[in-house]
């Protein structure tokens, strides 16, 4: 036999394959889809809508019971009217006032505490005024600012910036 040269074999080397840059990355991946999926929800903010009548047809207020809302109307030369309910179905009779501690803010927090003590009694405790605030075009801005002020120290969250007047609204705002 013929001495055959031998085959060399090469010496194997054990590969090892390094995932630590692997997993990093997919736990940052994992991190970034979680935090993606938790921000690209909606985001929702909760109305505190007065209680609705069962059955009821008037197209004004909505189906709404009104015994919770109080308007206020800014005019020109810093005037307020303010009213309870809505002007058609208003018992209470119409004031006018102003921005001064004993004005505006007692006459709102006298509201306040009324409808308060009312809900509490009909078993929906915390349910406060729904206040409507109308500033009209000869009104200025400082008046809203003011008006939005009385509402915070008031503690009053439930409010609604309008400027549709109904009729009556506009001739109330003339007459006076």
């Amino acid at each position: 036999m013929q001495n055959l040269p031998k085959k060399v074999r090469s010496k194997k080397l054990n590969s090892k394959v390094d995932l630590t840059a692997m997993v990093s990355v997919s736990f940052l991946l994992i991190i970034f889809f979680m935090v993606v999926g938790e921000l690209s929800k909606p985001k929702i903010i909760d109305l505190n809508l007065p209680d609705l009548y069962r059955g009821c047809g008037e197209p004004i207020t909505g189906c709404y019971k009104t015994d919770r809302f109080y308007t206020v109307l800014l005019g020109e030369n810093d005037k307020i009217i303010t009213y309870p309910g809505i002007l058609n179905y208003s018992t209470e009779k119409i004031t006018q006032t102003n921005y001064s501690k004993n004005g505006f803010r007692k006459e709102l927090s006298a509201i306040n505490k009324k409808i308060l003590e009312y809900s509490a009694a009909i078993g929906k405790p915390n349910r406060g005024v729904i206040v409507f605030i109308k500033p009209s075009n000869k009104s200025n801005y400082g008046n809203l600012v003011a008006i939005l002020e009385e509402l915070r120290l008031a503690n009053i969250q439930t409010y609604n910036i309008d400027n549709d007047f109904i009729p009556e609204e506009e001739k109330l705002l003339a007459a006076n």
